[in-house]
């Protein structure tokens, strides 16, 4: 099977990570068919929660569940606040899985030692910080982290108020400049406030969509060739 053959789900917990991950698929692998399954009702009880409970974790499941029986080639979550549940339900799948931010952030461990982490919702900026640690203690590499999160920017985006949540992404961005090597989003939904952003005195900054078409794709592909 070539590239374009591909078959590729996607799940949501948000509709605010659709766009950005569409268009990053549209100009990293155009040729990739796209198949969206989404529940939005994660985001806003998480929210609710600050934690993923076992309920939603079995939502996940059924969603992973219909993309892999409508016989996608691999899955791609793109919600960082759920990573956690990647590596719990992956096993129970033949097509390969990658959670949102996985490769961004082993990408920020490899580009510096004081990382900064800009999240919208309450659940991802710990999330995305725990697996960093993670990362760069299994790769035995001292990192420092400085976490923010910005939970007015994600009510704004909810409310349609772009400029606003970009708004607010930037200051943070400029507060966190000066003390960190890299800067990451720990989310989809993001991705967008880069567009806005004046990068000429900042650090460099890493969202997940573009790294995560390549990865996906990448790993799908690796797949072909074990077989």
């Amino acid at each position: 099977m070539s590239e374009e053959d591909y078959r590729i789900g996607l799940i949501h917990a948000t509709v605010n990570s659709v766009q950005p991950i569409l268009d990053a698929f549209q100009v990293h692998a155009p040729q990739v068919t796209l198949v969206n399954f989404m529940d939005e009702s994660l985001i806003f009880e998480l929210n609710e929660t600050g934690t993923v409970t076992k309920n939603m974790a079995r939502r996940l499941l059924n969603l992973v569940e219909k993309a892999v029986m409508s016989g996608v080639d691999g899955v791609l979550l793109t919600c960082s606040s759920f990573t956690p549940v990647v590596s719990e339900i992956s096993h129970l799948f033949d097509v390969p899985m990658l959670s949102a931010d996985v490769s961004m952030l082993e990408k920020a461990v490899d580009m510096g030692t004081r990382i900064g982490v800009i999240a919208t919702v309450e659940a991802a900026g710990p999330t995305t910080t725990a697996l960093l640690e993670k990362i760069a203690s299994k790769r035995q590499k001292d990192v420092t982290f400085k976490t923010v999160i910005i939970p007015d920017a994600f009510k704004a985006l909810q409310n349609g108020d772009r400029t606003k949540h970009d708004k607010l992404i930037h200051q943070k961005v400029q507060e966190l400049a000066n003390d960190c090597d890299v800067i990451l989003f720990a989310q989809f939904s993001m991705a967008r406030a880069l567009e806005t952003l004046d990068m000429t005195t900042t650090p460099p900054i890493l969202t997940s969509p573009e790294i995560s078409v390549k990865s996906i794709v990448a790993k799908i592909s690796k797949k072909e060739i074990v077989i």
